[in-house]
C-alpha cells in the first residue's frame, strides 16, 4: 500500500556510506510499503545497522536518497529531522533503555518530551503501552531488575509511543533464548497486525526473518544481492545467498 502520493513509505534509493576507507553501503535501493514488514539480513558487519541509522538520520549518508512517506530526509535540518523521528518507532538491539528510569519513566520520556499530555493522560498511556507487551506489572522496576527479553519488551512499548507509523527492528532477538525469541517475535507479529506499520527488521536470525517478514533482502559486500520472499531467495543461483540460506537454517 502507498501513500496518498503515490510513494512507498520508506524509499531508499542508491544510498551509500563509507567510514573511513571502509565501504559499509555501496548503493544499496530499498522500498517499504504500508503494512508491509522487510527483513535486512546478511553477514556480521555489513551494514544492516547502519542502514536502520541512516534512515532515522543518526547518521549521514555519503550520496543517496531516503525517503520517509514521500520527504526526501538526507538534507533536512535537525528540526525538519526530529519531525519525521516522531513517526518512527526504533527498537535498538541492547533495547537502549535510561538505566536510572523506571520503566514507566523510559516510557513515559516520548511522551513527555513531545505531547501535550496531562499527567494522568500520561500515565494511563504508559500503562496501556506496557500492558500491550505483557509489562504493565513490573511498571516501576529498573531497566538493571528485569531480563533481556523483558527489555526488549519495554524498548517496543517506549518505540510505540508516539504511535508510529514506522517501526525499525535492530536485531530484536539477539541474545534471547528460543522461548523468548519466538514470544518477541508472535508480539511483532501482533502488533503488524494491529497498526498496519511499515516495518524493516533487521536480523541475522533467518527463521525469524521468515516467520515475521513479508519479504526478504539479503546484503553483501554493500549491495543487495537478493530480494523477495523467501521461496524467491531458496530458488537465488547466486552462490552466496545459496550458502546464507544453507548455513542460517
Amino acid at each position: 500500500m502507498v501513500d496518498q502520493n503515490g510513494e512507498a513509505a520508506i524509499v531508499v534509493k542508491d544510498l551509500r556510506k563509507t567510514f573511513g576507507t571502509q565501504t559499509v553501503l555501496n548503493g544499496i535501493d530499498l522500498n517499504v510499503t504500508k503494512g508491509e514488514t522487510v527483513a535486512v539480513l546478511g553477514r556480521s558487519g555489513t551494514g544492516k545497522s547502519v542502514l536502520l541509522k541512516l534512515i532515522v538520520g543518526l547518521h549521514t549518508p555519503d550520496s543517496g536518497s531516503i525517503r520517509i512517506q514521500g520527504k526526501e530526509i538526507t538534507q533536512l535540518p535537525l528540526d525538519g529531522l526530529n519531525e519525521i523521528r516522531k513517526k518512527i518507532g526504533f527498537l535498538f538491539q541492547e533495547a537502549a533503555l535510561y538505566d536510572s528510569m523506571t520503566l514507566e519513566e523510559n516510557v513515559a520520556f516520548p511522551l513527555r518530551r513531545h505531547t501535550k499530555m496531562t499527567e494522568k493522560e500520561q500515565k494511563d498511556r504508559v500503562m496501556e503501552l506496557l500492558a500491550n507487551v505483557g509489562m504493565d506489572k513490573h511498571f516501576n522496576k529498573l531497566p538493571s531488575q528485569i531480563s533481556g527479553g523483558m527489555k526488549k519488551r519495554a524498548g517496543l512499548a517506549r518505540a510505540l509511543a508516539l504511535d508510529p507509523e514506522i517501526l525499525l527492528f535492530d536485531e530484536p532477538t539477539a541474545g534471547l533464548d528460543p522461548i523468548t525469541s519466538a514470544e518477541i517475535e508472535d508480539l511483532i507479529l501482533k502488533l503488524q497486525k494491529e497498526r498496519k506499520t511499515a516495518s524493516i527488521v533487521v536480523t541475522h536470525d533467518l527463521h525469524g526473518a521468515k516467520t515475521i517478514s513479508d519479504r526478504l533482502a539479503l546484503i553483501y559486500e554493500g549491495d543487495v544481492v537478493a530480494e523477495g520472499t523467501f521461496e524467491d531467495l531458496r530458488k537465488s543461483q547466486e552462490e552466496f545467498v545459496s550458502k546464507f540460506l544453507r548455513e542460517g537454517r
